[in-house]
């Protein structure tokens, strides 16, 4: 079941308008589970950091022992083609994808052939700018790259997203702050975390265990060109409870500001207005 609505999907050379069916009972990526994807996003006109997101797709690919086929600029080009057909005014979720075609001499690892690949077009609504979120803890912890593939956007990697996303909802709350596998802050269940301290910001330090999303890069980006002291570094959940301001990055929703994290309320405060409004003065003049 599709998440949005007005589907357009590019498969074997062409866009197909709706959910195309796009892989057989006997791929390796129906079978084992290798797939990848990245999600971009067209708002407000513009399309921030496609580009990148192309380009991460194909490094997703590659983490997974498969070929990427498109290369960044003509994956570019295909989105481009495929959000014309779109009114300008919409909302549109960009999500490239590969996956496994051919297994190799064990089945177990992918083939040496070159893998699936398709654009999923999908009219998905930017969240309302009041969204917010409300944070708890779970049991859950991010893997280390000897357990899993945590430098790619992985299919395969989800299914311990929705543990944790069930255990928050469970208890009340919308979403979990996540622990490495040290017991430090690595990111809630789906996106990137930062906090804010008088005035600063801080956000954990990638150390292998958490995807450092793109939109995050930008945000860090956007706030010390405005003069923001932004540090990476290790944190604790004990440092969530004594920030003034919390937010999400992700690519879906961008800024998401948390009201509250295990009992511990927080204002929507200026810090992360002022991301927000950076992120989009920057997309819709150079993104």
């Amino acid at each position: 079941m599709a998440t949005g609505t007005d589907i357009r999907t590019y498969f074997e050379g062409r866009w197909h308008d709706g959910d195309a069916m796009i892989m057989r009972a006997a791929d390796h990526g129906s079978w084992l589970g290798t797939t990848v994807f990245d999600g971009a996003r067209y708002a407000h006109g513009a399309t921030p950091d496609l580009d990148l997101h192309c380009a991460r797709v194909n490094r997703s690919a590659r983490a997974l022992m498969l070929n990427p086929t498109v290369s960044t600029e003509e994956m570019v080009a295909l989105v481009r083609e495929g959000l014309k057909a779109y009114p300008e005014d919409a909302a549109v979720y960009i999500r490239p994808m590969y996956w496994g075609i051919s297994g190799g001499p064990s089945a177990i690892a992918p083939g040496d052939g070159p893998a699936g690949f398709a654009i999923c077009l999908e009219r998905i609504p930017m969240p309302p700018e009041d969204a917010t979120a409300r944070l708890t803890t779970t049991r859950f912890r991010r893997p280390v790259l000897e357990d899993a593939v945590v430098g790619a956007k992985a299919g395969c990697l989800y299914p311990n997203n929705a543990r944790m996303l069930v255990e928050a909802e469970s208890k009340g709350y919308d979403n979990a702050l996540v622990a490495d596998a040290m017991g430090n802050l690595a990111e809630s269940a789906t996106s990137n975390v930062f906090l804010v301290r008088d005035g600063a910001v801080l956000t954990p330090i990638p150390n292998g265990t958490f995807l450092a999303g793109i939109t995050r890069a930008r945000h860090i980006a956007n706030l010390r060109a405005d003069g923001v002291t932004v540090t990476e570094t290790v944190l604790t959940f004990d440092d969530v409870h004594t920030a003034d301001e919390v937010f999400l990055s992700g690519n879906m929703a961008k800024v998401t500001p948390v009201t509250e994290f295990d009992g511990t309320p927080f204002a929507v405060g200026p810090v992360t207005r002022r991301t927000r409004e950076l992120y989009w003065s920057w997309a819709q003049n150079r993104g």
